[in-house]
């Protein structure tokens, strides 16, 4: 009896081992851990090992995807996951994410690919030590791929990274630094931007931005393969995955998207995401896309005869066996198909990472064309690829295009630089335009550093300590970059200047690209006259960075290109310039204006041109102001010839004081005759050859040519210009027959009125002739006239004929005008046998009339036929 009831003991006792219900008390305890009661808490789900359903195995079975397709609709937690409570600020900042109006979502994908970016580099780091750790196969393989499913609304972004094991899952997804969230919330209340949110190691939250229910799957090579999920209602959920395709190693992120967040089921846009942001990525990135092909089927048999008994002629006898054996080989024809495969988004490879001797002229090109999205075939005009070391450490690759933008002067002030910022070969943005000056902004090219934070805003970039490091680089390569060009072109060669540049700027890599191009004698011809083509395509720009750049002004100086006198139709340099100019020179000569035909006729060359000196011609509006901020240059100054103060040389002084002295009578009444018109001060000029007498203005007002311009302003002030146009000065030309005889009139009679016109009209005229505008053009004119009337001896006082009335005829005499009849007086050459007139209607008719004739009906056939 005892051991029969031993015997039923111990079989109950292996039962129970056999079969363990613990899921109600597993259940109660994970909600009371959590805060969920068994009452609100759905039971644990029991899934039977399935083959090839468990982590281990090699295969997924219909059953597997049966059961990721119930997981994938029901967007709730699973019942049997372990729940938790997120931390309170990470409850706080998806708070903040969920209700956000953010309008660029993009970020989401940009701050998933560096994430995984970042897995994959680390596995990549163990297996230098461990090469276990990478696998072998596909898991060896470091990659990121992305895939989409439109029905399901389901976007997933898979790595091989190094994974998750479950406590990394909690704590890195269910927990974040303190620290680093109360900077975010600071940020976000004093204005800050949500493209910030990577930047406090909170970048995973932004998938928030776009789906409501987001699973993480991740394998660790020292756990099993678990799932995160959670809908954002402040907990989540961890659970052992038996439900998915096993991954081997690595994450894979599932995000179960939004209604409004429909773009980004779309291939187009996600390519467009990943080329944006994460195109230089050091690991590949593969999207799972369709694209449409043509393949060849077999063709049916039934079409296969009702081809043969078309094609079976007797011409075709002759080649019988030909056709015998054509006819065995299976017909086929083409058809269009869906085929899906893996495409590589980010095949253009970061060229800024290789030593510039690694990369050939065809690759910088082809990256070029890649980051600027310049579709124009020729390649850049120029490159400079180079790397700073030390505090800042970047490396940066800048091209000069081979066209200036059409609009690129059109709105200078508020266009934007197309410099990119990647950091860590992520995209941050294109937007900063504290990296380069706006005469830059013409520039394409990237920087990458490696010091500054991922996701760095335009206020924190303009605070860090190392932009203007990079900036400073920036510039002073970007200006070797465009000084290679000058000393590569043979039409600039200059010895002397190309090698005191090479000494002052220090340009080791300037100076060895130059070997390389001057090894060959192609590499000279296309180099020939290629600053000049620089020079018309951004010139401009070259000219507003010497007014903007104090720094720099001597380097972007020695860049300075202009027409002169002495220069016909090439462009001269400043240093050209400078080594033409004549013994004893001390300044630099320079006149503005509209054209160079216009400026060569002015009458301020006459004296210096006579006498050999060279003057520049500025003929650009934004060189009136290049003139104000370049006043010297190697020592010269600049001087402006149309204004007060010019000297040419040693005179005889004595000679000059007693010719002064001698017309100081017809100074001072010529001054008092021109007070009313705001003139200054008459002098003797020493500028004047041929001419009678010139208007100049003072040193620091504005010239003729920068009064017209001003004038052509919009919004210009007119009390502005009164007070910046400066004092007008006439100088006349003592040696002049006109100067002369007036001297005479005015010792004779200086109270002449005549004598007082003919002063004034010199004025004028010199006015005119320096490049003024007249303020009283029809006073002006009118003095013209009465010169033209005393040339043609025609009397001040002579009467105008009276005006010939205007006679309008009557309407009904044009109208018996018009119908006349064909034989009568002046209707020459008609016919009046004739029905028809020379314009082919019945005479009497126009063609107006014909055409409101709707009951019009010919007299015989034989007019039919002329109608």
């Amino acid at each position: 009896m005892a051991r029969s009831a031993a015997v039923v003991a111990l079989f109950f006792l292996i039962a129970l081992t056999a079969f363990p219900d613990q899921g109600p008390i597993r259940s109660k305890v994970h909600a009371e851990d959590t805060g969920v009661t068994e009452e609100n808490a759905s039971p644990p789900k029991i899934e039977e090992p399935i083959g090839g359903a468990i982590p281990d195995a090699l295969s997924t079975d219909s059953q597997v995807v049966e059961r990721e397709s119930e997981s994938v609709g029901q967007k709730t937690l699973r019942a049997h996951a372990q729940r938790f409570t997120f931390q309170a600020e990470v409850s706080r900042l998806m708070d903040i994410i969920v209700n956000s109006l953010y309008s660029n979502k993009d970020i989401f994908l940009r701050e998933l690919i560096s994430n995984a970016s970042d897995a994959l580099d680390k596995i990549r780091f163990l297996s230098l030590t461990d090469k276990s750790q990478l696998g072998e196969g596909d898991e060896s393989k470091l990659e990121i791929r992305i895939k989409l499913d439109k029905e399901k609304k389901l976007l997933s972004i898979r790595d091989r990274g190094i994974g998750m094991t479950k406590d990394e899952l909690i704590k890195n997804l269910g927990t974040i630094a303190k620290s680093g969230t109360s900077a975010f919330f600071e940020k976000m209340q004093s204005g800050g931007d949500l493209n910030l949110i990577g930047q406090f190691g909170v970048g995973f939250y932004s998938v928030y931005l776009v789906a409501d229910y987001v699973e993480v799957i991740s394998k660790n090579n020292e756990d099993k393969q678990y799932i995160w999920e959670s809908t954002a209602d402040g907990a989540f959920a961890v659970s052992e995955d038996e439900e998915n395709e096993p991954l081997g190693r690595g994450t894979e992120i599932k995000l179960h998207l939004k209604d409004d967040a429909a773009d980004y089921l779309e291939e187009s846009k996600l390519k467009e995401l990943v080329q944006k942001y994460s195109e230089f990525m050091n690991f590949p990135i593969y999207l799972w896309n369709s694209t449409e092909v043509e393949v060849e089927v077999p063709v049916d048999e039934e079409t296969e005869e009702t081809v043969e008994e078309e094609d079976d002629k007797p011409e075709d006898k002759p080649e019988e066996s030909e056709t015998e054996e054509e006819t065995e080989k299976p017909k086929t024809k083409k058809v269009k198909e869906i085929k899906w495969d893996w495409e590589l988004l980010n095949d253009v490879k970061a060229i800024w990472l290789r030593s510039p001797k690694d990369v050939t002229e065809d690759e910088y090109s082809k990256f070029y064309h890649s980051i600027s999205k310049d579709y124009n075939p020729d390649k850049p005009m120029s490159w400079s690829h180079f790397s700073a070391e030390g505090d800042v450490e970047f490396k940066a690759v800048l091209f000069i295009p081979p066209k200036a933008p059409h609009d690129l002067y059109e709105n200078y002030y508020n266009s934007k630089t197309s410099l990119k910022l990647y950091v860590r070969r992520v995209f941050v943005s294109d937007e900063f335009d504290e990296l380069l000056p706006k005469y830059l902004s013409f520039l394409k090219g990237l920087v990458d550093s490696d010091t500054l934070p991922i996701n760095v805003s335009r206020e924190m970039l303009q605070q860090h300590s190392s932009l203007r490091t990079i900036k400073k680089k920036l510039v002073r390569k970007a200006l070797d970059m465009i000084r290679s060009i000058v000393n590569a072109d043979p039409d600039e060669a200059n010895p002397d200047a190309k090698a005191e540049d090479a000494k002052a700027e220090n340009a080791e890599d300037v100076k060895s690209d130059e070997k390389k191009e001057e090894k060959s004698d192609e590499k000279k011809e296309e180099n020939k006259g290629k600053y000049v083509k620089f020079w018309n395509e951004f010139g401009k720009s070259i000219k507003l960075g010497i007014v903007e750049d104090a720094t720099n002004r001597v380097r972007l100086a020695k860049l300075l290109r202009f027409y002169s006198s002495n220069s016909d139709d090439k462009l001269s340099s400043l240093e050209q310039y400078v080594s033409r100019m004549k013994p004893g020179q001390k300044d630099i000569y320079f006149i503005t204006g509209q054209d160079r035909e216009q400026l060569k006729k002015s009458p301020f060359l006459e004296r210096l041109q006579k006498e050999g000196y060279e003057v520049i011609f500025f003929t650009d509006p934004v060189d009136e102001y290049l003139t104000q901020y370049l006043t010297e240059f190697d020592d010269k100054k600049l001087v402006n010839i149309s204004k007060e103060g010019l000297k040419l040389g040693q005179k005889d002084k004595e000679k000059a004081k007693e010719l002064k002295q001698s017309f100081k009578p017809l100074l001072a009444w010529w001054k008092d005759v021109l007070k009313p018109e705001g003139v200054d001060s008459v002098k003797i000029s020493n500028r004047l050859a041929d001419t009678p007498a010139v208007v100049v203005t003072s040193t620091y007002g504005w010239s003729a040519n920068m009064e017209r311009i001003m004038r052509a302003q919009t919004l210009t002030d007119n009390s502005r210009q009164n007070y910046m146009r400066g004092k007008r000065v006439l100088e006349i030309n003592p040696r002049h027959p006109i100067i002369k005889e007036l001297r005479g009139k005015v010792d004779e009679q200086p109270e002449d009125e005549s004598t007082k016109a003919t002063g004034k009209l010199i004025y004028k005229t010199a006015l005119i002739d320096s490049g003024f505008l007249v303020d009283d053009s029809k006073e002006f004119a009118s003095q013209i006239y009465s010169i033209i009337k005393s040339n043609l001896n025609i009397s001040p006082d002579a009467q105008f004929d009276e005006e010939i009335e205007t006679v309008i005829e009557d309407k009904e005499s044009v109208e018996e005008n018009e119908d006349a009849e064909p034989g009568s007086e002046g209707s020459e050459g008609s016919e009046p046998d004739s029905p028809f007139g020379e314009d082919g209607l019945p005479r009497g008719q126009s063609m107006g009339s014909t055409l409101r004739s709707e009951n019009y009906e010919p007299d015989d056939e034989d007019e039919k036929d002329e109608l």
